[in-house]
Protein backbone atom coordinates (compact mmCIF):
# COMPACT_ATOMS: atom_id res chain seq x y z
CA UNK A 1 0.00 0.00 0.00
CA UNK A 2 1.26 3.49 -0.83
CA UNK A 3 2.08 6.06 1.85
CA UNK A 4 -1.02 7.51 3.51
CA UNK A 5 -2.61 10.71 2.36
CA UNK A 6 -3.05 13.23 5.13
CA UNK A 7 -6.60 14.57 5.40
CA UNK A 8 -7.48 17.43 7.73
CA UNK A 9 -11.17 18.30 8.07
CA UNK A 10 -13.94 15.68 8.23
CA UNK A 11 -16.96 17.98 7.98
CA UNK A 12 -20.03 17.82 5.78
CA UNK A 13 -17.90 17.72 2.62
CA UNK A 14 -14.63 16.35 3.98
CA UNK A 15 -16.13 13.18 5.42
CA UNK A 16 -17.60 11.83 2.15
CA UNK A 17 -14.54 12.99 0.22
CA UNK A 18 -12.20 11.15 2.58
CA UNK A 19 -14.41 8.05 2.43
CA UNK A 20 -14.11 8.06 -1.35
CA UNK A 21 -10.33 8.17 -1.07
CA UNK A 22 -10.45 5.08 1.13
CA UNK A 23 -12.80 3.35 -1.32
CA UNK A 24 -10.37 4.21 -4.12
CA UNK A 25 -7.66 2.27 -2.29
CA UNK A 26 -5.75 5.07 -0.56
CA UNK A 27 -4.60 4.87 3.03
CA UNK A 28 -5.44 7.93 5.12
CA UNK A 29 -3.92 9.70 8.09
CA UNK A 30 -6.82 11.91 9.15
CA UNK A 31 -7.29 14.68 11.69
CA UNK A 32 -10.49 16.23 13.02
CA UNK A 33 -11.57 17.30 16.53
CA UNK A 34 -14.95 15.55 16.15
CA UNK A 35 -14.99 12.05 17.61
CA UNK A 36 -18.20 11.31 15.70
CA UNK A 37 -16.59 12.29 12.38
CA UNK A 38 -13.56 10.13 13.09
CA UNK A 39 -15.78 7.17 13.96
CA UNK A 40 -17.81 7.67 10.78
CA UNK A 41 -14.68 7.58 8.64
CA UNK A 42 -13.33 4.48 10.36
CA UNK A 43 -16.63 2.61 10.12
CA UNK A 44 -16.46 -0.01 7.38
CA UNK A 45 -12.93 0.93 6.29
CA UNK A 46 -10.57 -1.98 5.55
CA UNK A 47 -8.29 -2.86 8.43
CA UNK A 48 -5.28 -0.56 8.65
CA UNK A 49 -6.52 1.73 5.88
CA UNK A 50 -7.47 4.64 8.17
CA UNK A 51 -5.38 6.06 10.99
CA UNK A 52 -5.82 9.26 12.98
CA UNK A 53 -3.45 11.98 14.10
CA UNK A 54 -4.02 14.17 17.13
CA UNK A 55 -2.70 17.37 15.53
CA UNK A 56 -2.07 18.85 12.08
CA UNK A 57 1.66 18.65 12.83
CA UNK A 58 1.31 14.91 13.33
CA UNK A 59 -0.37 14.65 9.93
CA UNK A 60 2.55 16.51 8.37
CA UNK A 61 4.98 14.20 10.13
CA UNK A 62 3.30 11.08 8.71
CA UNK A 63 2.09 11.95 5.21
CA UNK A 64 3.74 13.29 2.07
CA UNK A 65 0.52 14.63 0.54
CA UNK A 66 -1.82 16.57 2.83
CA UNK A 67 -5.39 17.55 1.94
CA UNK A 68 -7.05 20.46 3.75
CA UNK A 69 -10.86 20.54 3.68
CA UNK A 70 -11.69 23.30 6.16
CA UNK A 71 -14.49 25.86 6.56
CA UNK A 72 -12.62 29.11 5.86
CA UNK A 73 -9.29 30.90 5.61
CA UNK A 74 -8.95 31.76 9.34
CA UNK A 75 -9.22 28.05 10.18
CA UNK A 76 -6.79 27.17 7.38
CA UNK A 77 -4.34 29.70 8.82
CA UNK A 78 -4.73 28.21 12.31
CA UNK A 79 -4.19 24.67 11.02
CA UNK A 80 -1.17 25.76 9.03
CA UNK A 81 0.48 28.28 11.37
CA UNK A 82 -0.93 27.64 14.84
CA UNK A 83 0.53 25.63 17.67
CA UNK A 84 1.19 22.08 16.44
CA UNK A 85 0.26 23.30 12.96
CA UNK A 86 1.31 21.82 9.64
CA UNK A 87 4.13 24.30 9.05
CA UNK A 88 5.87 23.29 12.28
CA UNK A 89 6.45 19.77 10.94
CA UNK A 90 6.61 20.38 7.19
CA UNK A 91 9.41 18.61 5.32
CA UNK A 92 10.95 19.24 1.88
CA UNK A 93 9.10 17.52 -0.92
CA UNK A 94 5.67 17.50 0.68
CA UNK A 95 2.55 18.65 -1.15
CA UNK A 96 -0.39 20.47 0.47
CA UNK A 97 -3.70 20.50 -1.41
CA UNK A 98 -6.02 23.18 -0.03
CA UNK A 99 -9.53 22.10 -1.03
CA UNK A 100 -11.19 24.57 1.33
CA UNK A 101 -13.09 27.60 0.04
CA UNK A 102 -10.33 30.01 0.99
CA UNK A 103 -9.56 33.64 0.28
CA UNK A 104 -7.29 33.81 -2.79
CA UNK A 105 -5.09 36.38 -1.07
CA UNK A 106 -4.56 34.04 1.88
CA UNK A 107 -3.67 31.21 -0.49
CA UNK A 108 -1.09 33.42 -2.17
CA UNK A 109 0.29 34.35 1.27
CA UNK A 110 0.63 30.76 2.48
CA UNK A 111 2.18 29.34 -0.69
CA UNK A 112 5.60 31.03 -0.24
CA UNK A 113 5.67 30.11 3.46
CA UNK A 114 5.29 26.48 2.42
CA UNK A 115 7.82 26.89 -0.39
CA UNK A 116 10.36 28.28 2.09
CA UNK A 117 10.30 24.84 3.75
CA UNK A 118 10.88 23.05 0.45
CA UNK A 119 7.26 21.96 0.07
CA UNK A 120 4.46 22.95 -2.34
CA UNK A 121 1.00 24.46 -1.79
CA UNK A 122 -1.76 24.25 -4.37
CA UNK A 123 -5.45 25.18 -4.24
CA UNK A 124 -8.17 22.77 -5.34
CA UNK A 125 -11.63 23.90 -4.20
CA UNK A 126 -14.68 21.90 -5.21
CA UNK A 127 -18.15 22.44 -6.63
CA UNK A 128 -21.10 20.09 -6.47
CA UNK A 129 -22.21 20.03 -2.86
CA UNK A 130 -22.71 17.07 -0.55
CA UNK A 131 -24.52 14.96 -3.15
CA UNK A 132 -21.58 14.96 -5.54
CA UNK A 133 -19.10 14.68 -2.68
CA UNK A 134 -20.76 11.41 -1.69
CA UNK A 135 -20.84 10.19 -5.29
CA UNK A 136 -17.21 11.15 -5.95
CA UNK A 137 -18.29 13.30 -8.90
CA UNK A 138 -17.25 16.76 -7.72
CA UNK A 139 -15.87 19.37 -10.08
CA UNK A 140 -12.43 20.33 -8.78
CA UNK A 141 -10.63 23.50 -9.81
CA UNK A 142 -6.84 23.29 -9.45
CA UNK A 143 -4.33 26.13 -9.22
CA UNK A 144 -0.66 25.20 -9.39
CA UNK A 145 2.20 24.11 -11.61
CA UNK A 146 2.17 21.05 -13.85
CA UNK A 147 4.39 18.87 -11.62
CA UNK A 148 2.27 19.56 -8.55
CA UNK A 149 -0.92 18.86 -10.47
CA UNK A 150 0.44 15.55 -11.75
CA UNK A 151 1.34 14.52 -8.22
CA UNK A 152 -2.06 15.54 -6.84
CA UNK A 153 -4.12 14.07 -9.67
CA UNK A 154 -4.53 10.47 -8.38
CA UNK A 155 -5.93 11.74 -5.07
CA UNK A 156 -8.13 14.32 -6.76
CA UNK A 157 -9.59 11.72 -9.11
CA UNK A 158 -10.56 9.70 -6.07
CA UNK A 159 -12.87 12.55 -5.05
CA UNK A 160 -13.95 14.24 -8.26
CA UNK A 161 -14.97 13.70 -11.86
CA UNK A 162 -14.04 16.94 -13.63
CA UNK A 163 -10.61 18.40 -12.91
CA UNK A 164 -10.17 21.91 -14.27
CA UNK A 165 -6.77 23.59 -14.38
CA UNK A 166 -7.16 27.27 -13.52
CA UNK A 167 -3.63 28.70 -13.59
CA UNK A 168 -1.34 29.87 -10.81
CA UNK A 169 -1.79 29.16 -7.11
CA UNK A 170 -4.78 31.15 -5.83
CA UNK A 171 -6.60 31.19 -9.17
CA UNK A 172 -8.75 28.18 -8.27
CA UNK A 173 -9.98 29.76 -5.05
CA UNK A 174 -10.77 32.94 -6.96
CA UNK A 175 -12.73 31.09 -9.65
CA UNK A 176 -14.64 29.07 -7.05
CA UNK A 177 -15.76 32.27 -5.32
CA UNK A 178 -16.77 33.93 -8.60
CA UNK A 179 -18.67 30.81 -9.66
CA UNK A 180 -20.61 30.76 -6.41
CA UNK A 181 -21.41 34.45 -6.73
CA UNK A 182 -23.05 33.71 -10.09
CA UNK A 183 -24.83 30.72 -8.55
CA UNK A 184 -26.14 32.94 -5.73
CA UNK A 185 -27.28 35.64 -8.15
CA UNK A 186 -29.22 33.08 -10.18
CA UNK A 187 -30.80 31.57 -7.08
CA UNK A 188 -31.82 34.98 -5.78
CA UNK A 189 -33.40 35.83 -9.14
CA UNK A 190 -35.37 32.56 -9.17
CA UNK A 191 -36.63 33.13 -5.64
CA UNK A 192 -37.81 36.64 -6.48
CA UNK A 193 -39.43 35.46 -9.73
CA UNK A 194 -41.37 32.74 -7.89
CA UNK A 195 -42.68 35.25 -5.36
CA UNK A 196 -43.80 37.62 -8.10
CA UNK A 197 -45.37 34.72 -9.98
CA UNK A 198 -47.32 33.62 -6.90
CA UNK A 199 -48.65 37.14 -6.40
CA UNK A 200 -49.87 37.04 -10.02
CA UNK A 201 -51.56 33.67 -9.35
CA UNK A 202 -49.38 31.98 -11.97
CA UNK A 203 -48.95 28.22 -12.00
CA UNK A 204 -45.43 28.00 -10.56
CA UNK A 205 -44.85 24.52 -11.94
CA UNK A 206 -45.53 25.82 -15.44
CA UNK A 207 -43.32 28.83 -14.71
CA UNK A 208 -40.52 26.41 -13.81
CA UNK A 209 -41.07 24.57 -17.10
CA UNK A 210 -40.92 27.86 -18.99
CA UNK A 211 -37.66 28.82 -17.28
CA UNK A 212 -36.08 25.47 -18.05
CA UNK A 213 -37.15 25.62 -21.70
CA UNK A 214 -36.02 29.22 -22.09
CA UNK A 215 -33.13 31.57 -21.54
CA UNK A 216 -33.80 31.84 -17.80
CA UNK A 217 -32.56 28.29 -17.25
CA UNK A 218 -29.79 27.88 -14.65
CA UNK A 219 -28.69 25.33 -12.07
CA UNK A 220 -31.37 26.51 -9.63
CA UNK A 221 -34.21 26.09 -12.15
CA UNK A 222 -32.84 22.68 -13.12
CA UNK A 223 -32.25 21.19 -9.68
CA UNK A 224 -33.72 23.41 -6.95
CA UNK A 225 -36.88 25.13 -8.13
CA UNK A 226 -39.24 22.26 -7.23
CA UNK A 227 -37.87 22.28 -3.71
CA UNK A 228 -38.47 26.02 -3.52
CA UNK A 229 -42.01 25.76 -4.88
CA UNK A 230 -42.86 22.87 -2.56
CA UNK A 231 -41.23 24.47 0.47
CA UNK A 232 -39.12 21.38 1.23
CA UNK A 233 -35.74 23.12 0.83
CA UNK A 234 -33.68 19.91 0.82
CA UNK A 235 -30.20 20.41 2.21
CA UNK A 236 -27.46 20.46 -0.40
CA UNK A 237 -25.43 23.60 0.25
CA UNK A 238 -25.81 25.60 3.43
CA UNK A 239 -26.76 29.23 3.58
CA UNK A 240 -23.75 29.95 5.80
CA UNK A 241 -21.33 28.52 3.25
CA UNK A 242 -22.95 30.53 0.48
CA UNK A 243 -22.59 33.70 2.51
CA UNK A 244 -18.93 32.88 3.17
CA UNK A 245 -18.27 32.42 -0.55
CA UNK A 246 -20.03 35.71 -1.27
CA UNK A 247 -17.79 37.44 1.25
CA UNK A 248 -14.78 35.93 -0.54
CA UNK A 249 -16.12 37.33 -3.81
CA UNK A 250 -16.54 40.66 -2.02
CA UNK A 251 -12.86 40.56 -1.05
CA UNK A 252 -12.02 39.99 -4.72
CA UNK A 253 -14.17 42.98 -5.70
CA UNK A 254 -12.33 45.12 -3.16
CA UNK A 255 -8.94 43.87 -4.33
CA UNK A 256 -9.73 44.56 -7.98
CA UNK A 257 -11.57 47.83 -7.41
CA UNK A 258 -14.72 46.64 -9.20
CA UNK A 259 -18.03 48.21 -8.18
CA UNK A 260 -19.97 44.93 -8.31
CA UNK A 261 -23.51 46.11 -7.55
CA UNK A 262 -25.23 42.75 -8.04
CA UNK A 263 -22.64 41.12 -5.77
CA UNK A 264 -23.37 43.74 -3.12
CA UNK A 265 -27.07 42.92 -3.35
CA UNK A 266 -26.40 39.18 -2.98
CA UNK A 267 -24.15 39.74 0.00
CA UNK A 268 -26.81 41.86 1.69
CA UNK A 269 -29.66 39.43 1.03
CA UNK A 270 -27.75 36.34 2.17
CA UNK A 271 -26.49 38.14 5.26
CA UNK A 272 -30.06 39.13 6.16
CA UNK A 273 -31.33 35.60 5.53
CA UNK A 274 -28.59 34.03 7.64
CA UNK A 275 -29.35 36.41 10.50
CA UNK A 276 -32.99 35.34 10.35
CA UNK A 277 -32.68 31.61 9.59
CA UNK A 278 -29.21 30.63 10.79
CA UNK A 279 -26.25 29.30 8.80
CA UNK A 280 -27.19 25.61 8.54
CA UNK A 281 -30.32 25.77 6.40
CA UNK A 282 -30.16 25.22 2.65
CA UNK A 283 -29.48 28.16 0.35
CA UNK A 284 -32.89 27.67 -1.26
CA UNK A 285 -34.44 28.98 1.98
CA UNK A 286 -33.59 32.44 0.65
CA UNK A 287 -37.00 31.96 -1.03
CA UNK A 288 -38.76 31.37 2.30
CA UNK A 289 -36.99 34.37 3.83
CA UNK A 290 -38.04 36.68 0.99
CA UNK A 291 -41.63 35.39 1.00
CA UNK A 292 -41.94 36.23 4.68
CA UNK A 293 -40.82 39.76 3.93
CA UNK A 294 -43.61 40.12 1.39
Amino acid sequence: MSAPIGFIGLGMMGLPMSRNLVQAGHALLACDPSEAARAALAEGAPAGRVQFAATPAAVAAGADIIVLMLPDSPIVAKVMEGEAGVLSALRPGQLIIDMSSSLPGETRRLAPLVAARGATYIDAPVSGGVTKARAGTLAIMVGGEDASYARAEPALRGMGEALIRTGAVGSAHAMKALNNFIYAAGQLAVAEALIMGRKLDLDLGILANVLNASSGRNITTETKVKSMIGGTYELGFSLGLMRKDLETAGAIAAETGVDAASLATCRQRWSEAMAALGPRVDTTEIHRFLERRG
